[in-house]
């Protein structure tokens, strides 16, 4: 800092108060992720008037870390404490933010991307410095993650919300139509649609090879005869693709972090029926970032894109679009693919995703 420059002191000491409380509510995130994955939220929820040594027996978990966890969640105005009484309260307000039976509105679950994105932070920093990216497998849970979150924000309003998106989508797969879900995860949606519509076929790609076994695991309990899983790359899906061999092709974001995200929605083109549609699900906002000064969750966004999205991508030599490539590229690529019809919409539940239902 130079001689001449003056520092206001107000705005100064505004914001290091406002980085202070930056780190106490980033600690809070992660005993958010602590709480929901012990089942403590939903302990507390279930035990409304408990000592720390009740809650933890109710949970089955040490008592001397949920004293600890139960401390953090008071301080951080989640849990109320009554110190006459030694006993806590989540309270019903908060209940339905953060508790399973909140779903698909529990923002426990989100909470989990900031501890598992962090567990790279060494190899982000590695990237800043020499560039390149990082590989999908250095990201423990990651893919356990997104089912849950997919669970809430997919599987909860699938055939509430999503297949009405999409007139008269469903009596053609009552019917019997193709289906393929691109980048499927562990595949819970597409399980749910074959069961509903078993007049249909269903086929799931996905990357990696761990989640397309757990899904063909979770299809054979179910005896989902009509669905297949199987592992593939999309980056050359373009070139790759059957012509016309799926009437019904969805994407849940997934598009984004792609190595060649045009390359899929060419491939996604070539494998459409010509009276067929895509529905892609991908990240609510605008292409550029002075634009999503007011978007609810753009810091989280952009933060989970700089510490998984967008690595992944440049590991694979891609583009490196990131969680907030925008309605505006998104546009331009379906347009580039060889689409001539895009409709956005977005649920109610959910602000983070745009619904694009997009015809050749």
């Amino acid at each position: 800092m130079s001689a001449s420059t003056v520092v206001d002191q107000d705005a100064s000491g505004a914001f290091a108060e406002r980085m202070l409380g930056a780190l106490n509510e980033a600690s809070l995130v992660i005993m958010t992720s602590v709480g929901h994955r012990t089942g403590l939220f939903d302990a507390l929820d279930a035990n409304p008037d408990t000592t720390s040594m009740e809650l933890a027996e109710a949970a089955n978990l040490n008592e001397r870390y949920v004293r600890e966890w139960l401390a953090a969640m008071t301080t951080g105005r989640v849990v109320e404490f009554a110190p006459a009484t030694g006993r806590y309260r989540l309270p019903p307000e908060h209940a339905v933010w953060l508790t399973r039976r909140a779903s698909p509105d529990n923002l426990a679950v989100a909470a989990q991307f900031i501890p598992v994105t962090a567990t790279v932070e060494d190899d982000i920093v590695h990237a800043f410095r020499n560039g390149g990216g990082v590989p999908y497998e250095r990201y423990a849970r990651f893919h356990e993650v997104m089912a849950e979150e997919s669970a809430q924000t997919v599987g909860s309003v699938l055939f509430t919300h999503i297949l009405p998106l999409v007139p008269g989508l469903e009596e053609r797969l009552e019917q019997g139509i193709r289906v393929a879900d691109l980048g499927c995860g562990r595949g819970a949606s597409l399980l749910a649609l074959a069961r509903r519509f078993p007049q249909s076929s269903f086929t799931g790609y996905d990357f990696s090879a761990d989640t397309v076994e757990y899904a063909r695991a979770r299809a054979a309990d179910e005896g989902a005869d009509n669905l297949t899983y199987e592992v593939r790359d999309l980056t050359t899906f373009d070139a790759d693709a059957t012509p016309e061999s799926f009437d019904f092709i969805t994407t849940f974001d997934a598009v984004h972090d792609q190595a060649d995200p045009l390359a899929l929605l060419t491939g996604i083109r070539r494998a459409l029926a010509e009276d067929g549609i895509y529905l892609m699900q991908d990240i609510a906002g605008s292409s550029h970032v002075h634009e999503n000064l007011e978007h609810p969750g753009g810091t989280f966004l952009y933060t989970v894109s700089c510490m998984h999205c967008m690595p992944v991508s440049l590991e694979q030599g891609g583009e490196g679009l990131g969680t907030l490539w925008g309605e505006q590229k998104a546009r331009e690529l379906l347009e580039a693919a060889g689409f001539e019809s895009v409709e956005i919409s977005q649920l109610e539940h959910d602000p983070f995703n745009a619904y694009y239902v997009v015809r050749p």
